[in-house]
């Protein structure tokens, strides 16, 4: 996905491109966000009958080395979605900590997760089954931001994908760049759980109805 880059560093995404032919490269002409365009990577996935997908954010925090870990359990269980979880050193922000744990904590509530398993639900290193993510942004409308992640798991849980976590250490560069904005992104954020939650109370039942077989069958 080029979300949008500038010209030096289109150069080095088309070489990237031209060198493996297995690349579909998918142009935004211009910044468009995380979430569109993760959804619009969906799409083009299940036009080209891809069934997984493997996010990574491109911010270089997450350790790549455990690729093969993710790729396996998916490969284990296909229908489930294998979310990563930060294992952070201390070179985390302390206000990114708050932040992170005030969205966990949210989208806990909107899931009626009252044990805590969920374990992080904003990390960029994922691999989705891509027909139910499909038919969620074919049907809703998802937070084109930095809210995406948080969204797009709280939604595949309402529709019942099993969720995997696997831990990723996770390190913040001293010369690392962040694509968050304060401000909008926190609107959006916001913006965000205001709908989930409304959402929430509208799938309560099911919600509730479901969290007690799951329960009993325990």
């Amino acid at each position: 996905m080029d979300d949008g880059n500038d010209s030096q560093n289109k150069i080095l995404i088309n070489e990237v491109a031209a060198r493996f032919p297995k690349i579909t490269l998918i142009v935004n002409k211009r910044n468009r966000g995380k979430g569109f365009s993760v959804c619009r990577g969906i799409k083009e996935a299940h036009k080209l009958g891809i069934t997984h997908l493997f996010q990574i954010d491109a911010d270089g925090q997450h350790d790549a080395q455990v690729c093969g870990d993710f790729l396996q359990e998916s490969r284990s269980n296909p229908e489930a979605l294998i979310c990563g979880f930060p294992k952070f050193d201390e070179s985390v922000p302390k206000a990114r900590l708050k932040a992170k744990e005030i969205s966990n904590n949210y989208s806990r509530f909107v899931t009626l997760d009252k044990t805590g398993e969920m374990k992080d639900s904003m990390c960029g290193f994922r691999i989705y089954p891509v027909n139910p993510f499909y038919e969620i942004c074919r049907r809703t409308w998802i937070d084109t931001h930095m809210g995406f992640d948080s969204e797009i798991l709280v939604r595949l849980i309402w529709r019942g994908v099993p969720v995997i976590y696997k831990g990723v250490h996770v390190t913040y560069p001293v010369d690392g760049k962040s694509n968050f904005r304060v401000i909008r992104d926190n609107i959006h954020i916001s913006l965000m759980f205001a709908r989930l939650t409304v959402g929430m109370w509208i799938r309560y039942p099911i919600l509730r109805g479901r969290k007690k077989r799951e329960a009993l069958q325990k």
